[in-house]
């Protein structure tokens, strides 16, 4: 808790500082955030599918989501903030480090794209709420989950979608999304604490004790020939979908 404003304070300033050193090279595919760029895709399959479930009369629409407000929570430098938009949403993103939000200020304007990006916590600022909230890669690293929790539930309009998504703790996320990944260089060192995964189970019950009720979840899986894609295998990543209960 911020004693001087009264809010939770739920992500850590270190995990604020990492992200925030990695901001220039974010829209690089090659560069440290690589692995971002190349799981983007199949979030955004997920991510049109949980949009046309929800709104079915937007369904194949080319901006499915025109005349929407959607915000992306731990937005990092606008990787799906700027989809979104292109889907026809209003959007903002919120994320901790300012670096993150400069970056993505900046890649948006070159783009043409008219997207409100403000740093800080996301309970923290008046924004109201939102048809669609999206939080991918990003409870992993908070440190009050439940807080947060309340925070994105709360910024919710009452017929909207939520989609999170955050690598599974397992045995297996331990030894290939911490251990291999970060090894290799796949994912910049440090990216990870298995400790603070959360499992598919462990986040559907967070979600329902602030009203939310999930509607889907998919597993983010990995194989040769075929890459990353969506699959039944949530061993190392999940996306998941929920409205209000």
């Amino acid at each position: 808790m911020d004693k001087a404003n009264g809010t939770n304070v739920t992500i850590r300033p270190e995990e604020a500082a990492f992200f925030s050193g990695l901001a220039r090279d974010w829209w690089n595919p090659k560069g440290p955030m690589a692995s971002l760029h190349q799981v983007n895709p199949v979030r955004l399959g997920f991510v049109r599918d949980a949009i046309d479930a929800h709104w079915p009369d937007a369904a194949r629409a080319a901006k499915p989501l025109a005349g929407k407000a959607a915000l992306d929570i731990g937005c990092g430098a606008g990787l799906l903030c700027e989809p979104l938009a292109r889907l026809g949403a209003e959007v903002t993103g919120v994320d901790a480090a300012a670096d993150n939000i400069a970056a993505a200020s900046a890649h948006a304007e070159a783009m043409g794209l008219d997207i409100r990006y403000m740093a800080g916590e996301v309970g923290g600022l008046d924004i109201g709420t939102f048809d669609c909230v999206t939080c991918v890669e990003v409870i992993e690293h908070v440190a009050d989950k439940p807080a947060f929790l309340r925070d994105v539930a709360a910024r919710l309009a009452p017929d909207g979608l939520l989609v999170m998504s955050t690598p599974n703790r397992t045995a297996a996320s331990r030894v290939l999304l911490v251990g291999a990944a970060e090894a290799v260089g796949y994912v910049p060192k440090g990216t990870h604490h298995w400790e603070d995964f959360i499992t598919p189970d462990e986040l559907t019950a967070l979600l329902g004790e602030v009203g939310l009720t999930v509607t889907e979840t998919r597993g983010i899986a990995w194989r040769p020939g075929k890459g990353l894609h969506l699959s039944d295998d949530m061993a190392l990543n999940y996306i998941l979908s929920a409205k209000r209960a």
